[in-house]
């Protein structure tokens, strides 16, 4: 078999986005953590964006998140057992949590800054610190 690819093969053996990527992430115990999400059927999948105005119409202005590049964003959620990334996603839905239009809550939360988060920290994985520096 050849094993290399033609420059305007589809499909290239190692395919990886040049660039960083926007990925949003949630406060964690120690730090922040990737956000995850899921498919349509179900399975879970780490979510990155190729440019902050696509991660914020989106997720919206809210949405913290942090620059990596794909093989980081995968090495971050290999050990969760994530194996799926998708880019860009085109479309969201609501989560379980969310609340449609309805009237406005008195215990309204005031809205944070939207802005980038520090680089993440690993701990205790070792492996997973080798492979993000």
């Amino acid at each position: 078999m050849n094993d290399r690819q033609c420059a305007e093969d589809p499909d290239p053996l190692h395919a990886h986005r040049a660039g960083a990527l926007f990925v949003p992430v949630r406060p964690g115990p120690v730090g922040y953590c990737a956000r995850l999400f899921r498919t349509p059927l179900g399975v879970r999948t780490a979510v990155a964006f190729t440019d902050e105005p696509r991660l914020t119409r989106t997720l919206g202005r809210q949405q913290a998140w942090i620059r990596l590049s794909e093989p980081a964003v995968r090495a971050l959620v290999a050990p969760l057992g994530v194996v799926d990334l998708t880019v860009d996603p085109l479309m969201t839905a609501p989560g379980a949590g969310d609340r449609t239009a309805g009237p406005p809550q008195r215990n309204h939360r005031p809205a944070r800054d939207p802005r980038p988060v520090d680089a993440p920290r690993a701990t205790g994985t070792p492996s997973l610190s080798a492979s993000l520096s």
